[in-house]
């Protein structure tokens, strides 16, 4: 089932009226940048949404949203949305959003940011110094083959219990 899709100005005015903003990015993510109001429902952990009045689902691009509209409907019983173009959008209409420069990076770009420096890393030390160090981005490669096939990334792990990320967890 498709849900109906609001710009970023019909779905604050709806929450200016009284619909409840539910943000189905991780915990992670919302931590840093959320519109003001919204709720934090992971995806993952979303069965059913108790509704007194409309609702509307957003994520970061709208992604989300739409590619679980399904599951998103079928936690309602009432009226649901789908904010359009997600958090970006409603950033670049210039709507307010509450920031926690504090908070940690969101895992996923912590892990992309290690796993392309070890890469990069890799490579410079296997010209400069010696190519056995090539084995350093062949294995940064199959971790990520790994975590890619298997949904379980043990970077993604370490990251999350390093100090800067103990709080966000």
């Amino acid at each position: 089932m498709a849900l109906p899709r609001l710009s970023p100005a019909e779905a604050q005015r709806l929450a200016q009226a009284g619909a409840r903003l539910i943000d189905i990015r991780g915990r992670d993510e919302f931590a840093r940048v959320r519109a003001p109001g919204a709720e934090n429902r992971p995806l993952d952990e979303l069965d059913t949404v108790e509704d007194d009045g409309p609702v509307v689902f957003l994520c970061r691009s709208g992604m989300r949203t739409s590619g679980n509209a399904a599951k998103l409907a079928a936690c309602c019983q009432g009226e649901a949305y789908i904010l359009d173009g997600g958090l970006n959008a409603w950033q670049a209409a210039g709507l307010p959003v509450e920031q926690d420069r504090g908070a940690p990076l969101e895992l996923l770009r912590q892990v992309q940011i290690a796993a392309g420096s070890l890469v990069l890393i890799g490579v410079v030390l296997g010209f400069v110094w010696s190519p056995v160090l090539f084995g350093l981005s062949a294995f940064v490669g199959a971790g990520l083959v790994m975590a890619g096939a298997s949904g379980w990334c043990g970077l993604a792990h370490l990251l999350a219990i390093m100090p800067w990320n103990r709080h966000a967890a």
